[in-house]
């Protein structure tokens, strides 16, 4: 590849924020409202031209459960989110908690509301350009790309919320991607809503899910009739009155750091809706018949990115173990959902894994030191780039468990603002939790039988 030596050049610079976050997804709308809520002069730098990430622009159909079977375990910020945009959607259940439909954009605006209200600003239609760091591990300015060209944007401390770990990744941070021996990345989804379904016959006919068996959906790929539809996947809620949305089928060999890569599968995500209408239709007409595609989503589905090594890398045997930790941040049910790559799909080995799912009430910990990068001072993580093993990556990576991540990621900034210069890693544990239990996290206390080791290589 030939290479072009940038010119030198003057750049405006603001350094009027102790905290910047970067990514506007779940992670980061809690990261920025709770450095905000702690007084921190915070600011949230979004590509898109709304927040909320996989759940409104990704146009991912349903929240993953939010509770352990019991009781609701994602809370303070998490809940918040979720109630409101719940109690603005007559359809939905008054106690539901688990695979609740999304309306997409009504959830913009309680993100809007969350982080606006909180007191951070919202920068828009911004991306991320460069990161400068000094020898010390500091971040000291991020270079940052919109209408107003070319950008300097300097803060105390720097919360990636990017879902890949760019600005961890772009300071130098050690990072793993994919499979350890052949770099194979889980697949991707392009989700797309289909209108004026009619509501009747779609909610009193055959459960189009893969999990039942009578889905039309196997006869369709048995059949081969419609090529363009890859194979089973094919979750579904109703997101509005005569709107039905779909997270179905995969985008296998689809990398999120590579632009030309994401190019290329919104072009084929978009095609795929259109086959999906018209299969619908044809199987089951009488909730499909009058459907249109009504809108794909503005981003792909990624499942699978970079995963930044932290202080603390949370495992599987973790997972398994229904570990504890001392520095525990908050706790997570969901099961390890990981989704074969094309290999694994060929062999008919699905995702290889064989995961015991958890029974009513049972959890794990996230420790903080997943949200540390190693080598990098002033840098927090939160979302689904911590500080994992790709198995475990395919339980924490869901929306309800990065809002919680990041109400801690952003709470623990601003106390690194205002105790420790900065540096994320000399973040008090004790009073880091001690807010977040005061904002309603579920923090349950650790019985000394559950702690797991604090430290691994």
């Amino acid at each position: 590849m030939e290479h072009h030596t940038l010119k030198s050049k003057e750049l405006p610079l603001d350094s009027s924020y102790d905290v910047i976050v970067v990514g506007g997804g779940p992670a980061g709308c809690t990261a920025a409202a709770a450095a905000a809520r702690e007084g921190a002069r915070t600011l949230l730098i979004e590509a898109t031209g709304s927040l909320g990430g996989m759940g409104t622009s990704g146009l991912v159909p349903a929240w993953c459960p939010f509770s352990d079977k019991q009781k609701m375990i994602y809370r303070g910020l998490a809940a918040k989110v979720f109630d409101t945009l719940k109690a603005q959607m007559p359809h939905v259940k008054e106690d539901a908690m688990d695979w609740v439909p999304i309306d997409p954009e009504k959830l913009k605006r309680v993100y809007d509301d969350l982080v606006s209200e909180a007191g951070a600003h919202i920068l828009f239609l911004s991306v991320l350009a460069d990161v400068e760091r000094d020898a010390e591990g500091n971040i000291t300015t991020l270079i940052i790309l919109n209408k107003g060209g070319l950008q300097a944007f300097r803060a105390a401390v720097y919360v990636d919320c990017t879902g890949d770990g760019d600005v961890a990744a772009w300071a130098g941070a050690d990072y793993r991607k994919g499979d350890e021996d052949t770099g194979e990345l889980q697949p991707a989804t392009h989700c797309f809503i289909l209108g004026n379904v009619d509501d009747y016959a779609y909610l009193n006919g055959p459960n189009l899910h893969a999990d039942n068996p009578q889905s039309p959906i196997h006869e369709v790929v048995r059949s081969g009739d419609y090529p363009g539809i890859p194979d089973t996947h094919l979750c579904n809620n109703m997101v509005a009155p005569r709107a039905v949305g779909f997270n179905a089928g995969h985008l296998w060999g689809i990398d999120n750091t590579n632009s030309f890569s994401v190019s290329e599968a919104l072009i084929q995500g978009r095609k795929m809706a259109a086959d999906y209408r018209d299969m619908l239709a044809a199987v089951q007409p009488a909730a499909f018949g009058n459907a249109f595609v009504m809108s794909t989503g503005t981003l792909i589905g990624t499942r699978e990115s970079r995963r930044i090594i932290g202080d603390y890398v949370l495992t599987a045997e973790d997972y398994i173990s229904r570990r504890s930790f001392s520095d525990e941040i908050c706790r997570n049910s969901y099961f390890i959902d990981v989704h074969g790559t094309q290999t694994e799909q060929q062999r008919g080995e699905g995702s290889g894994l064989s995961i015991t799912l958890y029974g009513p009430g049972e959890s794990h910990g996230i420790p903080y030191r997943c949200l540390t990068p190693r080598g990098l001072r002033n840098v927090l993580v939160a979302g689904r780039s911590i500080s994992c093993d790709r198995r475990v990556l395919g339980s924490v990576r869901v929306m309800p468990v990065c809002l919680a991540m990041g109400e801690a990621a952003g709470l623990a900034a601003a106390l690194a603002v205002r105790h420790t210069d900065g540096d994320v890693h000399a973040v008090n544990i004790e009073l880091l939790r001690g807010r977040l239990r005061e904002e309603g996290a579920y923090l349950p206390e650790i019985q000394a039988k559950s702690m797991g080791s604090e430290h691994n290589e």
